[in-house]
Formats: structure tokens, C-alpha cells, sequence
């Protein structure tokens, strides 16, 4: 054979391979060739064509490839063609692959192995290590092939891809091969192709089974037809498409997978499924938890298999998305498919909440009137699908597609509808529902209308438009700055009064009025009433409405029994609410018997509702009005003449009248009446129609929409069944479809905005009294009566003795749901049987937890015991003591009071809500330790050692007092007390202001009865003032002394003290000493004197006191403690120390300070000394006398008349008021004197301030002539000069500020005097009063020296040192002889 350059003879290549000269990676053998010889294709591969004469060659090259260990370390892949094996040739083969561990390709072409060949390829493939891949290609290797193979596989873990084409292993090797996977999880490829599509079954099932993550490609090709594939897997997009499997196949993947995790995608469009197979996919939806997406488009599924799918879906957590479009079901089928994605009660949740996009139809789908009806529920009340295809529909028409788009208005949750192909999508009708569908509904995205009759004739454009405009960020628009204002058109009346006062019979009579204006006839009928029926009491709060021409009038009849005084203040009407109130009050104590209410009776009725109606309307910071309030007087008719009781009552009321003005707006005329006669309350009829009328027109106005939403809200309720409440979800709904003003236009509008003004017309609506609503509640209730009446009432009801499930107040969630189950079954005229669908008890609890009437033990355990403070009892008679016991225990006590407990109190409702709250804030701390227990008008609290009380008291209480024994300083209890406890009272007793008091700790710690304690508190301001009013070195050790308490001679408490320091914290201690640093600095200011940084530094913090470590029961953990206990001790000591220093550093700025200001009194003294030589005292004052007291006069105006003028004594730095002085009367105060003397009361003023401020001694006596000076002077010294005023003597101080350095040097102010005025404008003032005083006193012949002292008791000295003249006291002239000489004139 002749050898060109490309193909070389089998000698050549035995050399080629031996030497290694060229690096081959490829070398492919084909035996039976016509003529043998080797073919280099390329570089790095080579084909060896063996004939039948030269197959001794064929061993050779395998034996030197085996052998040529170095010299073929590249070789990689080996291809074999139309080789027919012995076994000797396999075991060369199987050396080959054992010395060389680089080849990782094995290819056999048309090869023919018999039985024992495969054998020897099953046992060098077990003890393989390094090939990747075999193939076999038309091989003939069998199902016994396939069983070698699959053996030899169970124990080889390197192998990653098998392929066998066009060998028939049969469902034998097929299931040799699945058993194989089973086994085998390094496989990652499988390619399969077999004449028999059945191969396919086990091996996708086991792949499935196991979970592996195996490649897998599955042909067939059945007598001689075109191959096709029959199942795909690709793990890396978790994929499984089935293309063609008979039912029992498809039946084993279905099982296969159940618990399988590698498939999120299931495609079996074109299979020919039946019911058997739909049956166990049923089992599949309910266990797998990764599936997301599967197609079962066209296959023939019936409704038997689809209500089985459906079946499925109930249980089904992950499937997302679901294609059954080209089946052969119909309605029935849609029905049940779409069930699980419904909800037909308002109480049921949707079975299914994963799947977002279905889609089915076709021509042989008949959806039908039962479809539909599926359809529109689901549209109505799914919350969760967001694609919806209704493809190729030819069994609805155009009406029934109207149904569904208007379905869609209440829909926020759709995104795509597809109806592509439907026929019955066409028309105007069709149309023009689309466009309005989309102007209410922003939230659809597309609609694919292709190959409808609508977009085949062009009408679609319209649509689309739409469609980007729903998506494009519409402009903000503040809607309700925009929306009208009108006058409300509904008002409520309260009918507030005790028990069997009438007010039920009463409203009866006025609904007559109302009934029966027309006819009149009936004013004279008199509603007959059997006393025993008289005598029965209204239980719970009734609600009556009426209609006066275009006005609505509510009355709400407020339950008179005190059990419901607790709900009242829900009840009560917001600011700017169109309502007014009607006390009714029976004359009669009884109404079955004729003993008569005294005067004090009546007045104590009256007085608790306004009291109450007072409380309650000091919410508003602004009230645009007065609370209207009307007095009835009810059993009038029992009264055969007035008596002088009933005159005396008449008498109380008017004194009530006086005593509340400025509280309510009180209307002069008392009603007396029959509550039984409609002719008697005629005239009370008459005046609730004037009435209201006349508060609709003084109220705000109302948005014009709230008047709308009355009706729109009345329409919804007749048409649910009269519900009697409605979900927060429910309005938004109704907002966006039948109110364009509060709807969201565009998927992409700001809905917190939207949100917002929705609930601003909730609130607006819950102000006019037709809904009751609160932003925390997620309903809106539209029955006011039955909540209140029946709900709230179930409540006030609940006797705790009697329920079996109740401990310490507690019941349980499923008792009290029980009860409250009763109301939503009570008859309730026009309520429809349906109500109880729409709304649970557990609803309601829901509601009262909200509004803070219970709360929860454990609120993380769902049926955690509920308490309700309703029906707590008292704890009387039982022994009150701390159960913390301990020498080193500190006692404080604090005392909140109403400041006007005649008009206002803490309503019933108040502290019921609480002991809620309180609660809720403690529990939502997440304090480790702390308990919570409550008592009628008690709470208990323990938090970290600190045991507190908080007691309700007082008549109609109208104080808490807050008492705690505690392991903690004194500081860290009260700061409990500030930052926790004391808000949350503030926080809920709203316009009430509460003044806080210190109570005696010799008190809290024996826990005295309240009625011992009234004594026992000083006013914390009080006690502030009095700290300011010292000097700075008596400061730290003040004490402040207690009566004793004694009754019935019989002591309880002894008197005593305590130090200041020992009643307030340490933040109120440094409170204080900034208080008086800031009057200071103000004093220092005005002297134009830089005062010496603060030595202390007030800026520094308190020191903080860090926790400490637990004590372990151990020598070493003793010793620990014990170092603690001195540390903490030493840390004491040096506060203490800080504290001392820094009011030593107070004193010493004091002194300072007083020193400057002595020199600018003298100044002001002795200024222009050679005025007549001092003939006359410089210093003078005036007073007025009221009520026998004398008042400073730090103003004076022409006209003023009465007053009299006084002189102060003018010795140096000890100024001060002179006892008994008699002065000199002024008949009336004109213009030259204020013009004289006006700038010079406001200098001299200005000074007696701020001696005042700093405790001096500059003006002694002339604090007690100034109740407020802060009030008095307010018009002489600058407002920021005044804050923290008048520290010692005056009661209206306010202010405490932290003390700053003062910057600027005096030298700035050089020519100025106080105040900041120049020296030549201080010299004509102070010469213009002097002139002034002299000329006063000449005209009152007061002249002389001798008339001075009678007069003012003063004499004239000249100073031994400085020769400067003075007029002083007779004490001062005993005591200071040494320093002085008389100069008499």
C-alpha cells in the first residue's frame, strides 16, 4: 500500500505511539476497513483503520498503549468503531485504562459485545476511577447490557455521563438502569434513545425519586417513525417537560413526585391525561413544596381530574403558577378549580394563598353559568392571583364578560388578564365597561385582547391608552385642602342620667313627637306604662334616630347603672362634634313609689354629669364652643303643688348654673315633665329640633363628602345583610369604587396619602356621631347602638363569681368569644342571618384589645387568659403591707391631684384604661421579673425591685397617689415614676391637669389609709420654692416638717421631718441649683458683672451607676459583693461631696453678686449728694391696702387714687421695710407725677426683683407685698430676665436653666448704668423724683426731721467712714451707733 504524507501504515503508528513524538489526546479505531493503515486528522487526534486480515494489529496498538506509559500521558478519548470484542482485546482494553488514569472518554460505534465481553467491560468500569463518559451508539448491548452497566455503576463514583442510542435496553434495563440512580449520585447525564418510549418511565421516576440532579434526555422512535423525545429534565433551570407517556407512566412520575425538591417547573402540555393520573398529582400538590410552575395545557382533562388538582391546591404552599387551557372540562370543573383561590364568608380565609397566575379555556371548554358565577367570586374575593387567562372562549357572551370586569372594580390584586381568542369580547358595551373598569381599578397592568372581535375591529386603542396612563406618577393634589366644606347635617343628643331617672320612657315619648307631628290628635295621647314595666331598667346604651326635614337627630340614651359609667368616655363626642347633652333627673327616688328626692340629692345627680360633660370637653386645647347642656326634671306629674323642696332644688340647679359658667353653656330653662305624656315634652321636642338646628350652624363645618358617604354607607349596609360593622379593607374598597375623590388613580400614586384622607373622613364621620371609628380599631362600626348596647355591654355584664373559666379577674379567650358570640346572635331588628358569616367574636376581642378594655397575661400565647378591669372586685378588709421587707428599703410616694376637682375629676373610664395601658407599656419593655396585678382601683407593680402602688382616690376620684417601697436610691424610683408611670396617667386623663405632690415617706412606709394621708404632701413646687427661698449654705440640709396625724385622739402619725434632699431626686436637687444659678446670672447681667466660670462645672452629668454584678453563693462571690457594697458607697459619698461643692461654688457667686448689687444701691442712695443735702430719704415706695393686706404698686397711671407712700431703710447692704411705717396717703396719682416718678419705680424695681430672686436681704418685707411678682413687674424687666423669677417669696415662679459664662467685660458698657440707660438720662430721672418727693412732703408738711420720723420712722446719719448722708430705722440707730452720727434738721 503505498503511504501518502496524511496516511501512514500500522507500523508507523505502533512507532508514533511507542516513541511519544506526537501528542495525541484522540485516537479512534475502526476495524472490518477495506484496507488497513493510520490517519492523522489533526495536530492532536488520529483514525487506525484495521481490516479483517490485520486484527493481530488491533491488540498490539491496544498492548503498546497500554505499556507506553510516559510517552501517552495526553491521550484522553477512545473511539471504537465496528469493533466485534473477544475478551482478550477487553482485557488489553482494561489494562490500558488502568495504567493510563488521563483517558476520560470511552466511545463504542456498532460495536458487538457478547455477553462475557460485557462482563469484562462491567467489571474494568467497577474498578475505574477516572472515565467521565461512555457512550454507546447502536451497540445491541441490550437489557442484559443495560443490567451489566447498571451494576458495574452502583459502585463506580467517577463516571458523570451515559449515553446509549439506539440500543434497545428495554423496560428491563430500563428498570436496572433506574435502580442504578438510586444508587449512583455522581451521574449528572443521561441520554437515552430506545425504540420503546416505556424505557422512560423508571428512569425519570427514580431521577425524581432520589432528587438527583441528573441531566436527562429521553428519546423513542416506534417502527421506524421519526424520533422524537419523551421526557427532558434540566436540572439547571428545574425543569421537567414530558412530551409523550401513556397513563401508567405518567401515574409513576406523578408518585415519584411527591416528596421531590429538584422540579419547580412541570410541563406535561400534549399528554393524554385522565383522572387516574389527575388523582395521584393530587397528593403531589398537597406534599411537594417546590414546585412553582406547571402546564397541563391540552390534556384532555376532564372535570373529574381537574376537581382533583383542585383538591390539591387546598393544601398547596408553593405552586405559583397553573396552565389547564385546552382541556375538556366545564363549569363544574371551573367551579371547583377556582374554589381554593375564594372566599365566600367574610370570616373564612382563602384556602390558597401562593398561587399567583391561572389560566385555562379552549373551544372544548364549556365554562358555562356556574364558571361564571366561579369566576366572579373569585375576582370579588381573592386576595393573591395576579395573571388570570381566559383563552379561546367560545361559551361566554358579551354580558357575562361585562360581569366579570365589573367583578374587577373591587379587585386591587390582579395585574395581567388575558382573554385572547374569546368571543364574546366584543362590542360597545363591552367597551365602554373596560374603560370604566380601568378609571376605577389603577392596579391592572395589561389585558391582552388579541384575536377578540374587539381588537379585530380596531377598538382597542382606547384601552391601551388607558391602560399606560393607570402607570404613569400622576401630580400630588392635596384632595382635601380641595374638597367643600358644608354645614353637618346630623346631630346627637345625650340623654346622661342615673338610673331610673325615666330617660327611656322619656325618648319614647319625644319619638312619638317625631313620629306623629302630623296628627294632632295623638299630642294628648299618654303612652300607658305598667309600674312594673316602669320600674325595669334599660340595659345598656340605646341609640334612636329621627328625621327633622333635612336634619338627622340621634339620641343616645347613655346607660345610667353605674357598672356602664365606665364606657362612657368612648361614647363621648369628639371637639367640634354637633351635639349637646340632656341631664335628666327624676324628682322621685323611686318611680314606683312617691318618697322624693331632697335638693342635695338632685344637685349630686346633676352635678356628676357635668362634672363629667366638663372633664371630658377640656380635651380639645381650643373649643370652638361650650358644651350645650339642658336639665329635665322627670315624674313632675307626681307633684300636686310646688313645695319647698322641690323650690330648693330649683335654687341648687341655679347654683349649679353659676358654679359651671364657663364650663357648659347652660340653657336657662329646666323642663319639667311626664316622660310618659308626648303633650308633656312637646315643648322639650321643640327645643331639641331649635337646638339642633342651631348647633349644626355653630359647629365647624364638615366635608361636603361626609354627608355623601352617610348614604353610600347606608346603601352598602342594605345591601350586606345589614352588617353592623365593616372592615378598614371593606372601606378602602367602597372609597375607591363609588367615592372618585378619595380613589387612587394611579398604581403608582402615594397611598399612605390616600390612606390618610380616608381615615380622615372616618374621623370625620366618628365626630358626627354616624360611625364610631379609631385608627388603632381596622373596623369601622356602622351600629353604634349594638356595639355599645350589646358588645361593650356583654362586658359591663360579665359577673366574674359566676363564670367557671375566671381567676383574679382573668378569663379565658374561649369563654369570653362565647359570650360575645351572644351578641352577634341577638336580634337585631333588619340583621340578616348572613351578619354571623361576616363577622366572629374573635373579631370583636380583637376590637377591645385594640381599644385597650383588656389585654392579654401573655400576649405571645394565642390562648393567653384575657383581663377584663370591669370585672375586677374591690379589696376591702384585706390587710394592706409591702411584701418586700428590708432595713435598706427607701419609701416615696408622689401625689397627682385634679387642679380644679370642683368642675373636673378623673372620669370612670379613666383608670380602667389605665390599668390596660400601663400594662401594655410595662409588658411591651420586655422587663425581665416584672409582674403586674390589679385590684378594682389598685395596681400593683414590681419592676427591678421597685414595688409600686397606684391607688385611685378621692370622691368621684379625683387624685392618684403613686407609692413604692424599693432596693433602689431614691433617684432611680422616682425616675420610674417620670419616665414611665406618670406619662402614661398624663397621657390618658387628656385636658384634666394633674399637679404633683411629695408624700410623706413615714406615710408610704406604714401604708396609712388615704383619708390619714390628705396632710401628709407638700406641692413639689412648693418644696422647690422653698430650697430657692434660703440662703445657698442651708440649701443641702433644709428640712421640711409634717403635722401629726392623730383620730379619735388616737395617734397615727407622729410629727416629724424630712430633708429635702430626701424627698427629691437628684435631677429635681440639681433642678434647683440651676433654677438659682440662672437667677444669678440674670442678677449679673443686669450689673454688667462676668462671674467666674462655675468651678463645679454644672454641665457635667450625674454620675451614673452602673449595674451590678449578681453575688455568687461563694467565698470569692461574698467578697465580690462586698466590694461592691463599699464601691457603691464610696460613689454615695462622693456625690454628696459634688453636690456640697457645688453649692459652696453657689454661695460664693452669691456673695459676689451681692456685693455689686449693694454698690448700685448705694449708688442709686447717694447719688447727687449735694440735692439739698439728703434733706429728704431717697428710697420710696407706694402700696394700696385689699382686704387688709398692703400690695406693692410696681406701676403707677394717672387717675389711681388710694395709695400711700412708704420709705424703705437705707442703711448700707441691710435695706429693708419698716415696720408699722404710717406713710403718707396720695389722693390720686396725676399726670406730672407718673411722668416724674415712672422711670425711677422701674429701676428701683428692677432691683427689689432681683434681690428678691437671690434670697437677699436688700428689700426684706416687700416680698410678702407681692403675691406674683413675677406678674407684678412683668411690664419693667425683659421677658428672658424674668425666667425662674422671684425664687423665694413668690409662688408663680416657673423656670430652671443651666448657668453659662457671661461674655463681655464691663468695659463695653462703660457710660451705661442699670438697666443700660446712660448716666446723663439716669441723672435727670433720678433728679426729677427727688425734686418730686420733695415737693410731696412740703405739701404734706412733712418737711422737717421731726416729722419724717413720725411719719416714715426714719432718721438722718451721716456714715463715720464715708461721710455720706442716710435715712435709717430706730433698730438700725440702737445696733449701728459705732458706725453712725446722727444729723438731725
Amino acid at each position: 500500500m503505498a503511504a501518502s504524507q496524511n496516511f501512514k501504515d500500522l507500523q508507523w503508528a505502533l512507532q508514533v505511539i511507542k516513541s511519544g513524538n506526537i501528542s495525541l489526546h484522540s485516537i479512534s479505531f475502526f476495524l472490518s476497513q477495506p484496507t488497513s493503515g493510520c490517519h492523522q486528522e489533526t495536530e492532536n487526534s488520529m483514525n487506525v483503520n484495521i481490516s479483517k486480515d490485520s486484527i493481530l494489529c488491533f491488540s498490539q496498538l491496544l498492548t503498546a498503549l497500554a505499556t507506553a506509559k510516559d510517552s501517552q500521558e495526553s491521550l484522553r478519548n477512545l473511539e471504537f468503531h465496528f469493533v466485534e470484542w473477544e475478551v482478550q482485546q477487553l482485557r488489553n482494553l482494561g489494562m490500558l485504562l488502568e495504567n493510563n488514569l488521563n483517558i476520560k472518554q470511552l466511545v463504542f460505534r456498532r460495536n458487538r459485545l457478547i455477553a462475557e465481553c460485557l462482563w469484562e467491560l462491567s467489571e474494568i468500569l467497577k474498578r475505574n476511577g477516572v472515565i467521565k463518559e461512555i457512550m454507546f451508539s447502536e451497540s445491541a448491548i441490550g437489557a442484559a447490557g443495560a443490567g451489566l452497566l447498571a451494576s458495574a455503576l452502583k459502585v463506580n463514583d467517577s463516571l458523570e455521563e451515559l449515553q446509549i442510542w439506539e440500543d434497545s435496553i428495554g423496560s428491563k434495563g430500563a428498570e436496572e438502569l433506574s435502580k442504578m440512580i438510586e444508587v449512583n449520585s455522581t451521574l449528572k447525564l443521561l441520554t437515552i434513545f430506545d425504540s420503546n418510549s416505556i424505557t422512560a418511565t423508571p428512569l425519570i421516576s427514580a431521577v425524581l425519586a432520589r432528587n438527583r440532579t441528573m441531566e436527562v434526555h429521553i428519546w423513542s422512535g416506534v417502527n421506524g417513525e421519526k424520533s422524537s423525545k419523551v421526557v427532558e429534565f434540566v436540572p439547571e433551570n428545574s425543569t421537567l417537560r414530558i412530551y409523550r407517556l401513556d397513563v401508567s407512566g405518567a401515574c409513576r412520575v406523578a408518585c415519584a413526585l411527591g416528596w421531590n425538591s429538584t422540579v419547580k417547573s412541570l410541563d406535561l402540555t400534549g399528554v393524554r391525561l385522565k383522572s387516574k393520573w389527575a388523582k395521584e398529582f393530587r397528593f403531589v400538590l398537597e406534599q411537594n413544596h417546590s414546585l412553582k410552575e406547571v402546564t397541563l395545557s391540552r390534556t384532555c382533562l376532564k372535570d373529574k381530574g381537574v376537581v382533583y388538582v383542585a383538591a390539591g391546591l387546598f393544601k398547596n404552599q408553593s405552586l405559583e403558577t397553573l396552565y389547564l387551557d385546552g382541556n375538556w372540562f366545564t363549569g363544574i370543573g371551573v367551579e371547583h378549580l377556582l374554589c381554593p383561590l375564594s372566599r365566600f364568608s367574610a370570616l373564612q380565609y382563602q384556602a390558597n394563598m401562593t398561587l399567583k397566575s391561572v389560566t385555562f379555556g379552549g373551544g372544548r371548554t364549556k365554562i358555562g353559568r356556574d364558571g361564571l358565577a366561579a369566576i366572579l367570586q373569585m375576582l370579588t374575593t381573592n386576595q393573591t392571583v395576579m395573571r388570570l387567562g381566559i383563552q379561546d372562549d367560545e361559551s361566554l357572551r358579551q354580558e357575562d364578560f361585562v360581569k366579570i370586569f365589573r367583578s374587577l372594580e373591587r379587585n386591587a390584586t390582579l395585574r395581567h388578564l388575558s382573554l385572547q381568542g374569546c368571543k364574546g369580547v366584543g362590542g360597545e358595551l363591552v367597551l365602554q365597561t373596560i374603560m370604566e373598569t380601568l378609571q376605577v381599578n389603577p392596579w391592572i397592568e395589561d389585558i391582552d385582547l388579541s384575536r377578540t372581535p374587539l381588537q379585530n375591529s380596531g377598538k382597542t386603542d382606547g384601552i391601551y391608552q388607558k391602560l399606560g396612563q393607570n402607570g404613569r406618577t400622576e401630580p400630588e393634589i392635596d384632595l382635601l385642602k380641595d374638597m367643600p366644606l358644608t354645614v353637618p347635617k346630623s346631630c346627637r343628643v345625650f340623654f346622661c342620667g342615673q338610673e331610673y331617672a325615666g330617660k327611656t320612657t322619656l325618648c319614647n315619648s319625644i319619638s312619638q313627637n317625631f313620629s306623629y307631628s302630623k296628627l294632632p290628635y295623638m299630642d294628648q295621647v299618654r303612652t300607658l306604662v305598667n309600674p312594673v314595666e316602669q320600674a325595669v331598667r334599660t340595659a345598656g346604651m340605646k341609640v334612636k334616630t329621627f328625621k327633622d326635614e333635612d336634619t338627622k337627630i340621634s339620641i343616645w340614651n347613655l346607660a345610667g347603672q353605674h357598672e356602664f359609667y365606665s364606657l362612657h368616655d368612648l361614647m363621648f363626642p369628639g371637639h367640634g362634634s354637633p351635639s349637646f347633652f340632656l341631664i335628666v333627673s327624676s324628682l322621685f327616688r323611686k318611680p314606683t313609689n312617691r318618697e322624693s328626692k331632697t335638693s342635695a340629692e338632685i344637685e349630686e345627680d346633676l352635678q356628676y354629669w357635668l362634672r363629667f360633660i366638663a372633664s371630658n370637653s377640656r380635651r380639645a386645647a381650643q373649643q370652638c364652643m361650650l358644651p350645650n347642656v339642658t336639665v329635665v326634671l322627670t315624674h313632675y306629674d307626681k307633684i300636686n303643688q310646688p313645695s319647698q323642696e322641690f323650690q330648693a332644688a330649683v335654687n341648687s340647679i341655679q347654683s349649679l348654673r353659676d358654679k359651671f359658667q364657663g364650663f357648659v353653656d347652660f340653657y336657662p330653662t329646666v323642663f319639667t315633665v311626664d316622660a310618659r305624656s308626648s303633650a308633656s315634652v312637646s315643648k322639650l321636642t321643640h327645643h331639641l329640633r331649635k337646638t339642633s338646628k342651631t348647633i349644626l350652624q355653630r359647629v365647624p363645618r364638615v366635608f361636603e363628602l361626609c354627608n355623601d358617604l352617610i348614604q353610600i354607607l347606608s346603601d352598602w349596609r342594605s345591601e350586606n345583610y345589614n352588617k353592623p360593622a365593616m372592615k378598614w379593607k371593606e372601606f378602602d374598597e367602597l372609597c375607591q369604587v363609588k367615592v372618585p375623590s378619595l380613589r387612587i388613580r394611579s398604581r403608582h400614586d402615594n397611598k399612605d396619602k390616600v390612606a390618610m384622607r380616608r381615615r380622615a373622613i372616618a374621623n370625620c364621620l366618628h365626630h358626627i356621631g354616624e360611625v364610631i371609628y379609631f385608627n388603632e380599631l381596622g373596623f369601622l362600626i356602622l351600629d353604634c347602638e349594638w356595639f355599645c348596647g350589646e358588645v361593650l355591654g356583654q362586658l359591663i355584664r360579665l359577673d366574674a363569681r359566676k363564670q367557671s373559666t375566671t381567676e383574679n379577674g382573668f378569663i379565658s379567650r374561649k369563654e369570653l368569644e362565647k359570650i360575645l358570640r351572644g351578641s352577634l346572635q341577638s336580634q337585631i331588628p333588619g340583621m340578616g342571618s348572613k351578619v354571623f358569616e361576616n363577622l366572629d367574636a374573635s373579631d370583636l376581642v380583637r376590637m377591645m384589645l385594640k381599644l385597650e378594655l383588656c389585654y392579654e397575661q401573655y400576649p405571645s400565647d394565642p390562648n393567653s387568659l384575657l383581663l377584663i378591669p370591669s370585672i375586677l372586685e374591690e379589696g376591702r378588709g384585706r390587710t394592706q403591707r409591702w411584701q418586700l421587707i428590708a432595713p435598706d428599703c427607701i419609701y416615696a410616694g408622689r401625689h397627682l391631684h385634679c387642679d380644679d376637682s370642683s368642675h373636673m375629676f378623673l372620669t370612670p373610664g379613666f383608670f380602667p384604661r389605665l390599668q390596660v395601658h400601663l400594662h401594655n407599656r410595662i409588658m411591651g419593655l420586655k422587663i425581665h421579673g416584672a409582674t403586674y396585678s390589679l385590684e378594682k382601683y389598685l395596681i400593683l407593680i414590681n419592676i427591678n425591685g421597685i414595688h409600686v402602688r397606684i391607688e385611685l382616690g378621692g370622691q368621684l376620684g379625683h387624685y392618684i397617689d403613686i407609692l413604692a417601697c424599693s432596693t433602689k436610691n431614691l433617684t432611680e424610683t422616682l425616675r420610674l415614676f417620670q419616665q414611665l408611670i406618670i406619662p402614661a396617667i398624663q397621657g390618658l386623663c387628656h385636658g384634666v391637669t394633674l399637679h404633683e405632690s411629695i408624700i410623706r415617706p413615714e406615710s408610704v412606709r406604714n401604708l396609712i389609709p388615704p383619708r390619714y394621708r390628705k396632710a401628709q404632701f407638700v406641692p413639689v413646687q412648693v418644696l422647690k420654692q422653698a430650697l430657692l427661698s434660703v440662703p445657698a449654705e442651708g440649701m443641702y440640709d433644709y428640712q421640711h416638717t409634717w403635722c401629726s396625724v392623730s383620730d379619735s385622739g388616737r395617734p397615727i402619725l407622729q410629727a416629724g421631718f424630712d430633708f429635702a434632699r430626701d424627698l427629691l431626686s437628684d435631677d429635681d436637687f440639681r433642678e434647683v441649683l440651676h433654677r438659682r444659678y440662672h437667677d444669678l446670672y440674670n442678677l449679673a447681667v443686669e450689673l454688667q458683672v462676668s462671674p467666674e466660670a462655675n468651678p463645679d462645672g454644672l454641665d457635667n452629668p450625674a454620675t451614673s451607676m452602673e449595674e451590678q454584678d449578681k453575688v455568687e453563693a461563694t467565698f470569692g462571690g461574698i467578697a465580690k459583693g462586698v466590694e461592691a457594697v463599699l464601691q457603691r458607697l464610696k460613689i454615695i459619698e462622693q456625690e454628696i461631696r459634688d453636690l456640697k461643692q457645688e453649692i459652696q461654688g453657689l454661695r460664693y457667686y452669691e456673695h459676689r453678686l451681692l456685693l455689686e448689687l449693694h454698690r448700685k444701691v448705694n449708688y442709686l442712695v447717694n447719688y447727687n449728694v449735694q440735692v439739698e443735702e439728703r434733706k429728704v430719704p431717697n428710697m420710696f415706695y407706694f402700696v394700696t391696702t385689699e382686704n387688709y393686706s398692703r400690695r406693692l404698686v410696681t406701676n403707677i397711671i394717672p387717675g389711681m387714687a388710694a395709695l400711700r407712700l412708704h420709705m424703705l431703710c437705707e442703711f448700707r447692704r441691710e435695706m429693708h421695710v419698716v415696720e408699722d411705717q404710717v406713710g403718707c396717703e396720695m389722693m390720686q396719682i396725676d399726670n406730672m407725677t407718673v411722668k416724674s416718678l415712672a422711670p425711677y419705680m422701674k429701676k428701683f424695681m428692677k432691683l427689689v426683683t432681683f434681690a428678691l430672686q437671690i434670697g437677699a436681704h436688700l428689700a426684706a418685707g416687700m416680698g410678702q407685698m407681692i403675691p406674683d411678682l413675677s406678674r407684678a413687674i412683668a411690664h419693667l424687666v425683659e421677658p428672658s430676665l424674668m425666667y425662674g423669677a422671684a425664687g423665694a417669696v413668690a409662688a408663680g415662679a416657673v423656670g430652671a436653666a443651666a448657668v453659662s459664662q457671661v461674655a463681655g467685660s464691663s468695659s463695653r458698657n462703660k457710660g451705661r448704668t442699670l438697666g443700660g440707660e446712660s448716666s446723663r438720662d439716669f441723672q435727670q430721672h433720678q433728679r426729677a423724683a427727688q425734686q418730686w418727693i420733695v415737693d410731696f412732703l412740703r405739701d404734706r408738711r412733712c418737711s422737717t426731721g421731726r416729722e419724717i420720723a413720725e411719719k416714715f420712722g426714719l432718721w438722718r446719719v451721716r456714715y463715720r467712714d464715708s461721710g455720706q448722708i442716710a435715712w435709717i430705722c430706730r433698730s438700725h440707730m440702737n445696733t449701728r451707733s459705732h458706725e453712725i452720727i446722727e444729723v438731725p434738721l
